[in-house]
């Protein structure tokens, strides 16, 4: 069975306070206004995936929160600040036909960049704000096996306001 995976950056953080440690912070008020925005998106087009891997870190947890996608959720410590490597790896430990992971810049955006045949005609595509998403398909039958994928779809959150 070919694979989607979709490939969420968190929402947009709180630096109001530069002493709290970096995995503790929450997001920021646009952050929660954003996310369900990305979610609704989600569900609208039919990405909804059966499994999401998801940072432990806070925001990542409070954007997958806001996102309310009814599915499947692994935290994992290994997705904080991950190369595409480390992401890559964790992927490949799983065998449902879509999966999403939430994740930081800069890996989630290499990741992206790195898996698309070409990549998104959007201008934001390098960049990848936050809440940036990905929808790539491939036609493999195992995460282990994933080459170059499509990009089927493409948004941030400034498209959907």
């Amino acid at each position: 069975m070919p694979k989607r995976l979709i490939l969420i950056r968190h929402a947009k953080s709180d630096w109001g306070d530069l002493n709290q440690p970096d995995k503790e912070r929450n997001l920021n008020e646009r952050g929660c206004r954003q996310a369900p925005l990305v979610g609704r998106w989600l569900r609208k087009n039919g990405y909804v995936p059966d499994v999401v891997l998801c940072s432990a870190a806070v925001r990542t947890r409070e954007t997958l929160d806001l996102l309310a996608l009814e599915t499947t959720v692994i935290y994992e410590d290994a997705l904080y600040l991950a190369t595409p490597d480390v992401m890559f790896r964790e992927l490949s430990t799983h065998d449902e036909a879509c999966v999403a992971l939430i994740g930081h810049n800069p890996g989630i955006g290499e990741l992206a960049y790195a898996l698309a045949a070409e990549p998104a005609a959007h201008p934001k595509f390098h960049a990848y704000p936050t809440l940036a998403t990905t929808v790539l398909d491939f036609e493999q039958d195992s995460w282990r096996d994933i080459e170059k994928g499509k990009v089927t779809d493409f948004v941030i959150p400034k498209d959907l306001e």
